[in-house]
């Protein structure tokens, strides 16, 4: 019956849902029929967005990476996501000779497509609710481990029963902090390749100085394709794959968009916070995210000092510095926001509407204190996750202690070895090796780690410091930088042809990084109690408010699965601040715009020659508007997040119109609030993809596997159609 009331909540807060708010899990879209999407302006049924045995939407949109989201938009495979989510694998691919970074990549012929190492997509197949099994066996009395215990149980059980011996990834979900759960089922596909990609000029217009902001003028795309056996199934980087044949692929459409027009997401958003507390909020916009701004600028600035001083430098940690200066700026907006449009003061209005209905008879014994119990914990455990933030920093940016752990692992089982097992090994250790050491700047890792450590040294309280941190001198660090079997790959390689288990054990980078492990291992046993109480009172808190606020609108948080969002193509009121290049309409960017803000020989603001020489021709082909200009950005008032990044817009009838990139400024406090009047979704205008792949690059045969759709007079066979029901494989349901 709780369950009952509970999804009944759930079901009543989305028929009052505006249509720009919430992320909302695809299996209910047919379930939750109190909102009519039609009404909205969608000519699409549920089944053709969600279908278990008949290819729909699904089935075209893909976890790129496990960090951004893909859509198939071609029966070959063809993949669209973000230029910011290909950089990592153009990065790699590029040398000082052929920098695909600076100067794009495009693949005039199959032939010239190739491995993007490392990079897999991933299919949903399926998914189903798994909250009554196992809420069933789990209650509030239960102990930590004990609710541990039960859901991993049956988080195996279903894994075993949903994987086909191997064919499938499982994955269980919980849900409203634990209150539900959710199961997913997933085909991986491993062999990627590299189609094209434009220039960084283009790819990353406006660099740091324009992200997160509007007016926007990229061309934040680039272009994959899927590879699969002769059989159509997952298999290894081979020579003999063939493209993918998708069930299903997005038609294209170049009918230009206005305000008003329906536009809907689907992608996998990475996290948001919609329900955390006042205090929670507080902890993070005053100490947390400081300690990572902080942490993350001075990363920054030891990376670039390197990377201007060397090509090489440059391409090796171009994604590392990218990803930190994106989260950068997103923090610090965060904590602006925040300040701005009085968040806090507005968790609490809702706090105090859950603290009046928990202190009803019904409900005092087991909600009363669950907000002063949460508070508390934030004053327990303040300096420990500011401690946390500068440790992330710490660990991500400096690569010689995690490289010590990594590679030190290996080398410890290899000088265990007797002669016959250390040849046997050694393939394994040399890869292991050359894949440790092939991108790294040994100089700007010593500087790194020093100043990382400092840091650390001087904002962390020592009652919750790595003791082995904060024992730590510059001479020290500067010694291990150099003498260390781990300080560069020669030593490494010397330790192979020369293995001492003793030697290991006394190397110093090896015994700083053991060390810290432990320290680390110490520090979450501590406050573990804590942590455990906390997530037992979040669930309850969370679980108390959707009982007592049955008209509020909720819906579960981003947790990386699939969601759909929906909306309109929107405005933002013009802000005196910002050069909108003569429109005054404000939903679009265009060429002009792009051209406007060219400086030539600018990091940020550089622009090919043959773009500006298309544009003075006014040469845009098909791909112009109605009106006449070239379309560049637009707006939505899609609810999107992190891990959105390369998700699909798509119109009422099931094409693709554009490439959800970036959000903005004005409310970057939108992974924990929604802001309505804020909050919105920058888009890369689908036209101008096709523009840069035809026009600026040349490479007609990819707009060739395409299917355009153009106008309403377009003929029907050219038209956006439905692919026709055709069985799915895997388990039906």
């Amino acid at each position: 019956m709780k369950r009952i009331l509970l999804l009944f909540t759930f079901l009543l807060s989305f028929v009052q849902m505006r249509a720009d708010e919430g992320m909302w899990l695809l299996m209910l879209v047919k379930r939750l029929n109190g909102v009519d999407m039609q009404k909205e302006g969608l000519h699409l049924t549920p089944e053709e967005i969600y279908s278990v045995n008949n290819s729909s939407l699904k089935d075209a949109i893909v976890s790129f990476g496990g960090f951004c989201t893909g859509e198939i938009v071609s029966g070959q495979g063809l993949i669209f996501t973000n230029h910011h989510c290909g950089y990592g694998a153009v990065a790699a691919a590029s040398t000082p000779e052929k920098d695909y970074l600076k100067n794009g990549f495009w693949a005039m012929k199959q032939k010239d497509e190739f491995n993007a190492k490392d990079l897999y997509v991933r299919f949903l197949v399926r998914m189903d609710d798994a909250t009554q099994r196992i809420n069933s066996k789990l209650n509030n009395k239960m102990s930590a481990a004990e609710r541990r215990a039960v859901i991993d149980a049956e988080t195996k059980a279903i894994q075993s029963e949903n994987s086909e011996n191997g064919k499938y990834t499982v994955v269980v979900k919980d849900f409203f902090n634990g209150n539900e759960f959710y199961y997913f089922v997933y085909q991986d596909y491993k062999d990627i390749r590299l189609v094209g990609a434009p220039p960084s000029s283009l790819g990353k217009f406006g660099g740091d100085t324009d992200n997160w902001e509007w007016p926007r003028h990229t061309a934040d795309f680039t272009v994959f394709r899927v590879y699969a056996d002769a059989a159509g199934n997952p298999a290894e980087f081979a020579p003999t794959n063939v493209p993918l044949k998708p069930k299903h692929f997005l038609p294209v459409s170049l009918k230009g968009v206005k305000p008003g027009d329906f536009s809907m997401i689907l992608g996998y958003p990475g996290r948001t916070n919609r329900y955390l507390t006042s205090y929670g909020i507080q902890q993070m916009v005053n100490k947390d995210y400081p300690a990572w701004v902080e942490a993350s600028k001075l990363a920054m600035d030891v990376m670039k000092k390197y990377m201007d001083k060397d090509k090489a430098t440059q391409l090796n940690y171009a994604s590392q510095y990218a990803s930190v200066a994106n989260y950068w700026k997103n923090r610090q907006g965060t904590i602006d926001a925040v300040i701005k449009n009085g968040t806090i003061t507005d968790k609490q209005k809702l706090e105090e509407t859950f603290k009046a209905w928990a202190v009803q008879p019904a409900n005092v014994m087991e909600y009363e204190t669950v907000l002063d119990d949460i508070a508390i914990y934030y004053k327990q455990t303040s300096d420990r996750n500011v401690e946390r933030n500068y440790m992330s920093q710490l660990s991500r940016n400096s690569k010689y202690f995690t490289l010590a752990l990594q590679v030190g692992s290996v080398l410890k089982a290899y000088a265990e070895q007797d002669m016959k097992g250390r040849l046997a090994m050694k393939p394994k250790v040399d890869a292991a090796l050359k894949t440790a050491y092939e991108n790294i700047n040994t100089k700007l890792e010593g500087e790194m780690m020093n100043s990382m450590v400092n840091l650390y040294q001087k904002k962390v309280n020592k009652e919750v410091a790595s003791e082995t941190i904060m024992e730590l001198d510059a001479n020290t660090l500067s010694n291990v930088a150099y003498s260390s079997i781990f300080a560069n790959k020669a030593s490494a390689t010397n330790f192979v042809l020369n293995p001492d288990r003793l030697k290991l054990d006394a190397d110093p980078l090896w015994k700083i990084a053991n060390a810290i492990m432990a320290d680390q291992r110490v520090s979450a046993e501590r406050f573990v109690k804590i942590d455990d109480n906390f997530a037992k009172n979040s669930r309850l808190f969370l679980a108390g408010l959707m009982k007592a606020m049955p008209e509020k609108k909720f819906y579960p948080d981003a947790n990386s699965t699939m969601r759909l969002t929906y909306g309109t193509v929107t405005t933002l009121p013009v802000r005196t601040d910002r050069n909108y290049f003569g429109i005054t309409d404000n939903y679009y960017t265009d060429m002009t715009g792009l051209v406007g803000k060219y400086k030539k020989g600018d990091e940020e603001f550089d622009l090919p020659q043959r773009v500006i020489d298309l544009y003075n021709l006014k040469d845009f082909g098909q791909y112009a508007d109605a009106k006449g200009y070239m379309p560049v950005n637009f707006l939505s008032d899609n609810d999107i997040t992190g891990g959105n990044s390369g998700s699909p817009v798509i119109d009422a009838d099931g094409n693709l119109i554009g490439i959800a990139f970036d959000g903005n400024s004005e409310a970057l406090s939108g992974d924990i609030v929604f802001e309505p009047e804020w909050q919105k979704t920058i888009n890369v205008d689908v036209r101008f993809v096709l523009w840069t792949i035809d026009k600026y690059a040349g490479a007609r045969r990819l707009i060739d596997e395409l299917q355009l759709v153009k106008d309403e007079n377009t003929p029907a066979d050219t038209k956006t159609k439905m692919p026709k029901a055709t069985p799915a494989k895997g388990k039906k349901k």
